[in-house]
């Protein structure tokens, strides 16, 4: 367990085995609740939010705010970050709302050139390039 983690309940293991079987999925908390309810688990919605929100704060799991019209959406990622934080990038479906998560060293040279040539320090973390995935091209 995180030393900066205060209590080990059972929700919060319920809910830490879940992420833990989604490594590299983006998911919110209606579809973590959606899966905790079918499951059976007997967990609220507000603990949810605040495990996650713990859990954040603990560096175990990435928490992304893409736009205003979408509902946060949340990584696990463990114990370690991202291997490069500075190339992580998003992708938008506009017609489904697909996230698709980006490492792309691509994107990593137009950083780079928006800073070198525009002065602009880009993040990452927060750029989303919105279009259509495979699926709804």
């Amino acid at each position: 367990m995180n030393p900066r983690s205060k209590y080990k309940t059972k929700q919060r293991e319920i809910l830490l085995d879940y992420l833990e079987s989604v490594p590299g999925v983006h998911i919110t908390a209606g579809d973590v609740c959606e899966y905790l309810k079918k499951q059976g688990a007997n967990i609220g919605q507000s603990t949810v939010y605040r495990q996650l929100e713990s859990l954040v704060a603990e560096g175990i799991i990435n928490k992304y705010i893409i736009d205003g019209n979408s509902p946060a959406c949340f990584e696990y990622v463990g114990t370690d970050s991202h291997a490069d934080p500075e190339i992580c990038f998003h992708c938008k479906c506009e017609k489904c709302g697909k996230l698709i998560h980006l490492h792309c060293d691509e994107l990593k040279e137009i950083q780079v050139h928006l800073f070198s040539e525009h002065q602009f320090k880009m993040d990452p973390m927060r750029t989303v390039f919105y279009g259509l995935c495979e699926q709804c091209i």
